[in-house]
């Protein structure tokens, strides 16, 4: 299956022909071109991705079903750690053959389409990808973050870190009652 240089998401569907039941695996190892994930957590451009994929012609189109995987990078959201881990995900997806019923009936946002004997997997990645990854990344679960004083991870902070703190609408107070101990001076 030939490719572009520039497109490693992209597979050539061509020797499938339109022949429903004829099939094509295909395993290949791409850099990811883009970065891939949510914001705290994503796998970064030039990731290897393993593509272990099924291509199979149907009435109506390619069906693409398979696995890929890739190792993300991201940081934790209490404490900022970096995380490391990789993530896997299950892909089920119709390519609708142009002119074909499915394409006939159906929006671009329902379906993806067959484009020149092509396929383009990256729309159906980043979507994957997006839905499998967590939207808060944790380095545990137990994770106590950071102190909201001073930042410090309190993972790694003594035992009872901690800052005293006095409620702004008594601040004024705090320094009458100094005052109030204090022997008047000069009155003898």
């Amino acid at each position: 299956m030939a490719q572009a240089v520039d497109a490693p998401f992209v597979l050539d569907v061509r020797s499938l022909g339109r022949r429903p039941g004829s099939m094509i695996e295909c395993h290949r190892t791409v850099a990811s071109p883009i970065r891939i994930g949510t914001e705290m957590v994503a796998i970064e451009p030039g990731t290897e991705m393993d593509l272990d994929l099924r291509l199979e012609a149907v009435s109506e189109g390619v069906l693409v079903t398979g696995t890929a995987c890739g190792e993300t990078e991201g940081q934790c959201v209490r404490c900022l750690e970096p995380l490391e881990d990789t993530v896997t995900v299950f892909l089920t997806e119709l390519f609708a053959y142009p002119d074909s019923e499915t394409d006939k009936t159906t929006s671009d946002e329902e379906v993806h389409r067959i484009s020149d004997d092509q396929i383009d997997l990256e729309q159906t990645l980043i979507d994957a990808v997006g839905l499998e990854l967590p939207m808060s990344p944790l380095c545990r679960e137990d994770c106590p973050g950071l102190c909201p004083d001073c930042g410090v991870a309190l993972a790694v902070a003594e035992p009872g870190h901690g800052h005293e703190k006095i409620d702004p609408r008594w601040a004024g107070l705090t320094g009458k009652l100094d005052e109030m101990r204090q022997p008047e001076q000069g009155n003898g």
